[in-house]
Formats: C-alpha cells, sequence, structure tokens
C-alpha cells in the first residue's frame, strides 16, 4: 500500500456543466472526503468555474482524480486536455472515453469484435418509422447516443409513441439511439485495476431503470449476489472485460449489461467515471469484496499511476480484493 504523500498534490474535478452535474458534485464530494480522510492532499475543483487548465498548471498539482460524469468530463476532451499539460489522470484516456461516451460508436466496435448487443438503429425526424419498428420490433429503447444516467431515455410499447420519444432523446444528442428491448435481466459490472467486482442485478418497479429509480427511488432493488450460478457470473464479468478493454477503457470503470429471457448476455454500454454516491453501484460491489469506500477512492487514485496490470481477477462475493 502506498503512503498518502506518495500520491503528491491531487485535483479532485467534479461538477462541471454537462446535464449530469449535480451526480458529479456529490461523487466528487465524496471522492474528496475520503482522500483527505485517508490523508491525501487533496483539493476539490468545480470545473463549471473556468479557467481550469491555468488553475491546474498553477496549482502544483501531481495528478487529477477525475469524478465527473457526463459531457466534458467523461467524453474524452478532459483526458485530452490533461495529457496536453502533463497531468496523469484517473481512469481511461482519450480514445476509450470518447468510444464509451458515444453509444453508437461503442456498438460498432463491439459488432467489430463479435461481442452480443442489441440491435439498432440511429433514427431522427425524418426516419421510416414503419419499417423501423418492422426491423427491431417493439417495445423499444430510444436514448441520447452521447448522454448518461438515463436523461432523455424512453421506452416506447406503440409505435405512435416513437416520434415523440425520439424528439426527447434528440433534445440532449442530435444523435438519437433506437435499440431493440431485451427485457430480461439488468446487471453491472465494475472494474478497478485488474480487479473485476462481482455483478450486481438490478430491479426497479419502474417501467425502466431510469434517472428517478437510478438516484431517488427508495424501491430500486441491487441484488450482490446477483442470483447467477457461479459460472454464469464468472461468463458475465468476462464479457464485461471483453467490451471494457475493445473500447481501450483501462483503469476504471462499469460495464452495464442484460440477459435475455433465453440467459444470453448483451453488452449496453460503458460507463468510464461511474457514480460515486451512497446510491452508486461499483461502491456497493467493493463493499462485497471486503473494500470499503476509501480503499476503492485510492484504488481509482492508483490508476493515474500507469501501471502494468496482471491479468483480470474475477472476484465473487466475499472474495477479498486486495488492492
Amino acid at each position: 500500500m502506498r503512503a498518502p504523500a506518495d500520491y503528491g498534490r491531487v485535483a479532485v474535478l467534479l461538477g462541471g456543466n454537462s446535464a449530469e452535474r449535480e451526480i458529479s458534485l456529490k461523487s466528487g464530494s465524496a471522492a474528496l472526503a475520503a482522500l483527505e480522510q485517508a490523508g491525501v492532499a487533496a483539493v476539490g475543483i468545480d470545473t463549471a468555474a473556468g479557467d481550469l487548465l491555468s488553475r491546474l498548471a498553477s496549482g502544483g498539482f501531481d495528478r487529477a482524480f477525475i469524478a465527473l460524469h457526463g459531457r466534458g468530463g467523461e467524453d474524452g476532451t478532459l483526458q485530452g486536455a490533461l495529457d496536453w499539460i502533463g497531468v496523469p489522470y484517473t481512469g481511461s484516456g482519450v480514445l476509450g472515453s470518447a468510444l464509451a461516451m458515444d453509444k453508437v460508436r461503442a456498438k460498432q466496435v463491439w459488432q467489430s469484435c463479435r461481442l452480443p448487443t442489441a440491435d439498432y438503429a440511429v433514427a431522427g425526424p425524418d426516419s421510416d418509422w414503419d419499417a423501423l419498428v418492422a426491423r427491431l420490433g417493439l417495445p423499444l429503447m430510444v436514448k441520447p447516443s452521447r448522454e448518461g444516467s438515463s436523461i432523455g431515455m424512453s421506452m416506447v410499447v406503440h409505435a405512435a409513441e416513437l416520434p415523440a420519444a425520439v424528439a426527447t432523446a434528440a433534445a440532449h444528442d442530435p444523435q438519437v439511439l433506437v435499440e431493440r428491448y431485451i427485457g430480461g435481466g439488468e446487471y453491472t459490472v465494475g472494474i478497478v485495476g485488474s480487479v473485476v467486482l462481482p455483478a450486481i442485478r438490478l430491479e426497479t418497479p419502474r417501467t425502466f431503470y431510469d434517472y428517478e429509480a437510478k438516484y431517488l427511488a427508495n424501491d430500486t432493488r441491487y441484488l450482490c449476489p446477483c442470483g447467477l450460478p457461479a459460472t454464469q457470473e464468472k461468463a458475465l464479468q468476462q464479457l464485461a472485460v471483453d467490451a471494457f478493454l475493445a473500447l481501450d477503457c483501462h483503469g476504471w470503470g462499469r460495464v452495464d449489461l442484460l440477459l435475455d429471457h433465453s440467459g444470453a448476455p448483451y453488452v449496453m454500454e460503458v460507463n468510464t467515471v461511474p457514480g460515486l454516491t451512497d446510491h452508486s453501484l461499483v461502491p456497493m460491489a467493493a463493499r462485497a469484496v471486503s473494500l470499503d469506500f476509501s480503499g476503492l477512492m485510492l484504488a481509482i487514485l492508483d490508476t493515474s499511476l500507469r501501471l502494468p496490470q496482471g491479468p483480470p481477477r474475477l472476484l465473487g462475493v466475499g472474495e477479498g480484493a486486495d488492492v
């Protein structure tokens, strides 16, 4: 384990200007408090305040802990700027961040690697709705391609609802993704360094796992152990790793997956800066392998060191993370 002083002076980047600003403030505040409690010389910086690069360059920072969700923090632009000024940072680099943020491009990469993902189409106001429904069926999931936290996302049950759902998504991103509805269980797998955390199954009484279910509702259920047989959970974890690496992601992140009613898996998306709030999933899975929040923050901070990593370790509930 490294001494807190080994990290030097750390800028915790939080807030920002994306639609996920409020969640980013919560994530960043939680990370900052944990790092300070661990003895790390950490300073919080709200990137919405402007002149970020000059503040980083003049602030004597040795590295940055990125706690920004959505565009401007999770899409590769910030990572490129930090590369430019020579400040190491947590998580994925430019390419991995950009690909993971763009759900359409991510699917194209996974298809080229023969990794399973739900059938989809890119839609706009002039789309042929009947042809789209004939190809993908109903229900459909409609979402902005480059947005997070289920913002602008809708489920379409009747074809007549499709134009309005596409318009809602397009208000957040001109590139709108329409996906075939999978309908089985929803799972997520966290990755920190070479450690692959146990899968969590998500259950909500709402129509789907939307923003309300993610951050506000008290009736969302998080099951860890996830209830899958051990061999099936390992296969899901390995698929998560394969999808993560295919996008050139590294460091840490979270992969969301679905199982259809026959048990076949589908990769849905990769989050390169997942939430760190009291409702967040990576901290929840970390606790299942005896990694507390403070230890998790230090493990994430370690990813800024860009140390060589061993092969992925697929952990089950109760196994020690030993990071």
